[in-house]
């Protein structure tokens, strides 16, 4: 029990300080104001030229609400990643591996904490957007749908986010690593567009990857609610975590072993 509260504990923490810069924090979530608006009108213009209230099964509304839930997504992700490489170059991550916790459930409690508010604050404004351009919101089942997937989302990012950080054990540098991990949340997660929208086997691709579990999962059920598909995402998501979840603890333990510290 006083195991699970030390990490309770860090992520509390986490949570409140995420909440002492409300500024910083209302900043950062109106970017989603413009980036509804410019989906709005490109999805606007697709629609027309298709001629075509219903494409592939979406409409303008449900395309709109699921890139809503998608860009919550995608913006509320803390930089966890960068933080490890910074700890590495400037020779902290010395003093944080000699702390009394373990290391990698440190960094999850805490990027949980970083994450529920910004998540909170993107849907809010991201919401209040879409509402205004397409209408009311999916019913309720989608919202609790959607609530339940996210918890997996943000596990499985997470390893992943986390495996590039620990990558700065070796390299230092994980900006390209980054780079390449968003480019393929964007193109095979469904980020920039639904998967639904894709060839039948670009489709079969991006479904057998960790990706469209993280993004098109998620949103696909806040605005298509079915207990089927809840049950193969959810199904899906936790392959991948016991996948990325192995790979990230042995990964760790080889990573300090061969970890150079600089700087301190």
């Amino acid at each position: 029990m006083n195991f699970i509260k030390k990490y309770w504990a860090i992520f509390q923490i986490t949570l409140i300080n995420s909440l002492a810069y409300p500024g910083e924090l209302i900043g950062r979530s109106l970017m989603i104001v413009p980036f509804m608006w410019i989906f709005y009108q490109l999805w606007k213009v697709t629609f027309a030229a298709a001629g075509a209230d219903t494409l592939n099964g979406m409409t303008l509304y449900s395309t709109m609400w699921y890139l809503m839930m998608a860009e919550t997504i995608e913006l509320s992700r803390p930089r966890l990643a960068n933080v490890i490489s910074d700890n590495v170059k400037d020779g902290s991550i010395a003093y944080i591996l000699n702390k009394p916790y373990n290391f990698l459930l440190y960094q999850f409690s805490s990027s949980m904490g970083e994450t529920v508010f910004r998540a909170l604050m993107n849907a809010v404004f991201g919401g209040i957007v879409v509402w205004w351009l397409v209408g009311a919101p999916p019913a309720a089942t989608g919202w609790a749908f959607a609530l339940v997937a996210l918890l997996g989302t943000w596990i499985m990012n997470f390893c992943i986010a986390c495996l590039i950080g620990l990558s700065a054990f070796l390299v230092e540098e994980v900006s390209p690593f980054l780079w390449i991990y968003q480019k393929f949340v964007f193109i095979l997660g469904g980020f920039l567009i639904p998967l639904d929208f894709y060839p039948h086997w670009l489709q079969a691709i991006a479904k057998a990857l960790p990706f469209a579990y993280m993004i098109y999962g998620p949103s696909k059920l806040f605005v298509a609610p079915s207990v089927d598909l809840l049950a193969n995402i959810l199904s899906m998501q936790f392959v991948w975590i016991a996948v990325l979840g192995s790979i990230l603890v042995l990964s760790y333990r080889r990573g300090v072993a061969y970890l150079t510290v600089n700087g301190g």
